[in-house]
């Protein structure tokens, strides 16, 4: 005996105490997909017997029996179920996750339940509850389909059950094992000449094979790779060629060419077609009399079609989801008539507005799953995509564009509609606010419920990043009061780490400690770059306006911006923030970047200088205050301490609780000259990064990533192709941006790593701050180990700046030599395969949200507690 049950259901086993259900549950099913009441009633108190936790045992079961629904698993309930009032709670569960309640009645004979009971040993429940069981089951047993259980299957000996064959059914639903590639095409409506044109477009040929009678599994729709059309349902009315949509449609799924979904305009014509009362509204009257010309049995064969159109489709391992309306997550893969209804109509609020039509809740601005939902239903004036859903009816039967978009690609093919052949109930295709009110605003950006709490975010390059609960909080503040339009914040760079700590005298960082990193870890090349006296500055620049609103979705009349670390706006001033975009804009038109690119927008990871541009305040208010109040204190106590020494009699006990020695007076007098030349060192090493900055001009940009453009993430490039693009196409001629000076180091040769740590000598006795020491290749691993991006060599005298002037002192620098790098570098990796990936989503076209999930995580770890001097 063969019970065909779904595979994703709920399976309520039923029957009296000894009638067999849990040795049939664990022959048939897997333990994690049984759930007993036995097994919960032990959970909760120790004793799978104890009756008086029964109520508390039946709420354990339905929690997991929900959590199991919820995440799509099969679940089998092994109770006795013999009373409605303990079935009902079970089919409305079943109905709460959109999948069906199926019975398996076992309706043994009383003296096998008794015979089984007596055999029990300790468990034994007694004759007159086996007979009160047995006395429910059979009230019960007519019953069940009215119960709402889709299927209901009666076993009546110990035979039978014996002989029961278990098939589970995928969902008609469930096609994850189709791969396409597909073209899936919006709301057709009868525009036949317009489906041909689109389908030709696409490559497909023998498009009008149904014309010439030709249509069939041998001849009809083909392509050359083999490509596969999904529709989207809305084939018929208000066009004027609605036989001819069908016929092509129909046929191309009998030649295995094609699937379709039904739409709503389908559902209503085939209740229209079984003799149901519905009212000849929205275009239906055209669909039936152009039917009128054909014979009885193609009509036949249309309700034949539709009737068997199932809801939606979920295609390839679940990555794709065709719908007529859309399809919510929790829907996607489930069977049932609320499912259906979504599919059919969307989600509607029970309003009408103005012009007749139901007010629907825009479920697609809430979407956060991974599958694609390609859906029709609302025309649009273009295809709208927005969280990983997109709507690509285009009104075609109202003068707009028949639309498909090509998966995997993600492409959009399009024809112009060849007339208006219908007025739209809403205005579409006008000019003016009505067109505006008719095409919704949305809003994509990262939504507060998508950072609260403790998030993981999975990347490619460094698996799961955890974000903690309190990082999040403090992300969350900067992104709220501070940031700039989160339409432009598709990266955010990552914080470097220093090289290890040196072992020479008197130094804490040298490059042969950087080089040494490297090469322990597999990597023979290096590239060196200038550290510039700058602050980190990211730029998004679009070829024109046009790019920044079709790309960005920014529609304030900017074509760029410049940001720093934290997503704020580098300047106050937007005018100047205008002026270098457009400085920028222009080297990139003149050197031919946007044709030899194939792009129209870039962005880049830059350098701004003098650091005082962005950190005047901290200049002012730290460094210089400490330079200026240090001098003036040191330079009186030099002078007093000479006059000091000038008088030999004259001398004080120095340090006494410490040392407990009387120090001479020169020896006291050298120790604060020291200190004062320190000081003046310190005052030295700022000044070099500040400069008056009176127009644009007195600014210099130095870029050292093409971080991204159109379709491309530019880390499979090393660096430097990096520097030489840059050189090339944005610092040519304007002498506002500038190229970065670097050179290549073999770590594994004793004469080029002499010629690395030279370069970087030279470059720091000049006032330079140091250099980046950088793979060869953007990304490097030794092994499965994300190696650093970077890691910087700041020279002595910087360091100054960072770690305060005295830092060299011998009792200071010591000190400083225990630093730890452990938590820096966990932190610069993680940072950066965040960034990376949110450039990567964004170059897929992901939804905007799934972008800034990442920068976002960047943002948050910014808040952990890890030393800001390293």
């Amino acid at each position: 005996m063969k019970l065909t049950v779904p595979e994703l259901s709920l399976i309520v086993l039923v029957g009296a105490s000894g009638s067999g259900k849990s040795t049939f549950a664990a022959k048939h099913f897997k333990a994690t997909e049984v759930i007993s009441s036995d097994f919960c009633r032990g959970l909760v108190s120790d004793d799978e017997n104890d009756q008086s936790v029964t109520d508390t045992a039946f709420e354990v079961l339905h929690h997991i029996a929900s959590q199991r629904l919820k995440l799509g698993k099969m679940t089998v309930v092994d109770a006795t179920n013999v009373q409605g009032s303990a079935r009902k709670p079970l089919v409305k569960l079943a109905r709460d996750y959109n999948c069906l309640p199926v019975a398996i009645v076992f309706n043994m004979p009383e003296k096998v339940c008794l015979d089984r009971d007596k055999n029990r040993g300790d468990r034994q429940v007694g004759e007159h509850v086996i007979r009160r069981h047995s006395m429910q089951l059979r009230k019960s047993i007519r019953g069940l389909q009215k119960e709402g259980f889709r299927y209901v299957y009666v076993l009546n000996s110990p035979e039978e059950v014996e002989e029961v064959v278990f098939e589970r059914q995928p969902l008609w639903n469930n096609l994850k094992h189709e791969h396409g590639p597909f073209d899936i095409v919006g709301d057709i409506h009868g525009c036949y000449d317009e489906l041909k044109l689109l389908l030709e477009k696409l490559g497909y040929t023998n498009v009008d094979a149904h014309e010439k009678g030709l249509f069939n599994k041998d001849y009809g729709l083909m392509h050359p790779d083999n490509r596969k059309i999904v529709f989207l349902g809305d084939l018929v009315d208000r066009g004027p060629r609605v036989v001819d949509v069908l016929k092509l449609v129909m046929g191309a799924i009998k030649s295995g060419k094609a699937l379709c979904v039904p739409g709503n305009h389908d559902i209503k014509l085939l209740k229209k077609l079984k003799g149901g009362n519905v009212q000849i509204t929205h275009g239906l009257d055209k669909t039936l009399e152009q039917l009128q010309k054909e014979p009885p049995e193609f009509i036949e064969e249309v309700k034949k079609f539709i009737d068997g159109l199932v809801s939606h489709y979920v295609l390839d391992d679940g990555k794709l989801v065709a719908a007529h309306a859309g399809m919510k997550e929790e829907f996607q893969g489930r069977g049932s008539g609320r499912v259906r209804e979504f599919a059919l109509y969307g989600e509607t609020t029970g309003e009408t507005d103005e012009y007749g039509l139901p007010v629907r809740y825009d479920w697609a601005s809430d979407y956060r799953a991974k599958a694609t939902v390609v859906y029709g239903h609302t025309p649009q004036v273009e295809a709208q995509m927005i969280n990983n859903t997109i709507n690509i009816d285009t009104g075609c039967v109202f003068g707009g564009k028949l639309t498909a978009f090509r998966y995997p690609e993600r492409e959009l093919v399009e024809v112009k509609a060849l007339n208006a052949y219908y007025e739209c109930p809403k205005p579409f295709l006008k000019e003016g606010e009505d067109a505006k009110e008719f095409q919704p605003e949305r809003d994509d950006v990262l939504d507060i419920n998508d950072v609260l709490g403790k998030k993981i975010i999975g990347t490619r390059l460094y698996g799961n990043v955890t974000i903690q609960d309190e990082n999040s909080i403090a992300a969350l503040e900067v992104m709220s009061r501070f940031a700039a339009d989160p339409h432009w914040l598709i990266y955010l760079p990552p914080t470097m780490s220093p090289s290890e700590t040196s072992s020479q005298e008197g130094i804490l960082e040298h490059p042969y400690e950087s080089f040494e990193y490297f090469k322990t870890r597999g990597v023979a090349k290096v590239v060196c770059e200038q550290k510039h006296m700058g602050s980190r500055a990211v730029f998004v620049v679009c070829k024109d306006n046009e790019a920044a609103v079709k790309r960005f979705g920014v529609t304030d009349g900017t074509s760029g911006i410049c940001y720093t670390r934290t997503g704020r706006h580098f300047f106050e001033d937007m005018e100047l923030e205008s002026s270098l975009v457009d400085r920028i804009r222009k080297a990139l038109d003149k050197s031919g970047f946007w044709n030899d690119f194939d792009t129209d927008w870039v962005c880049l990871d830059c350098e701004l200088m003098p650091w005082s541009a962005k950190a005047q305040a901290l200049l002012k208010d730290q460094y210089s205050a400490v330079g200026i109040s240090g001098r003036v204190s040191l330079n009186e106590a030099v002078k007093l301490l000479e006059e000091a020494v000038m008088n030999k009699n004259i001398s004080f006990d120095v340090d006494k609780q410490t040392s407990g020695q009387n120090a001479d007076l020169n020896v006291l007098l050298n120790r604060f000259k020291e200190r004062n030349e320190y000081l003046h060192r310190y005052v030295d090493a700022y000044r070099v990064y500040c400069w008056n900055v009176e127009s644009i001009n007195d600014l210099r940009l130095a870029p050292f990533h093409i971080l991204a453009t159109e379709g491309k993430v530019h880390s499979d490039k090393d660096h430097l192709w990096h520097m030489e693009n840059i050189k090339k196409y944005c610092a040519s001629e304007d002498k506002l941006i500038m190229a970065t000076n670097n050179i290549v180091v073999d770590v594994t040769d004793s004469d080029s790593i002499a010629m690395g740590a030279k370069w970087w000598e030279d470059l720091t006795a000049s006032g330079g701050e140091g250099m980046v020491v950088k793979p060869f290749e953007f990304i490097s691993k030794n092994g499965r180990e994300l190696l650093q991006p970077a890691v910087k060599c700041r020279g002595k005298e910087y360091l100054r700046i960072i770690y305060g002037p005295e830092y060299t002192l011998k009792e200071n620098i010591e000190r400083l030599k225990k630093r730890s790098l452990g938590k820096k570098r966990s932190l610069a990796l993680r940072e950066f395969a965040l960034g990376m990936e949110a450039l990567e989503r964004f170059v897929k076209n992901e939804p905007l949200y799934r972008v800034h999930e990442c920068v976002f995580g960047v943002l948050a770890l910014e808040s952990e507690p890890v030393d800001p001097r390293l």
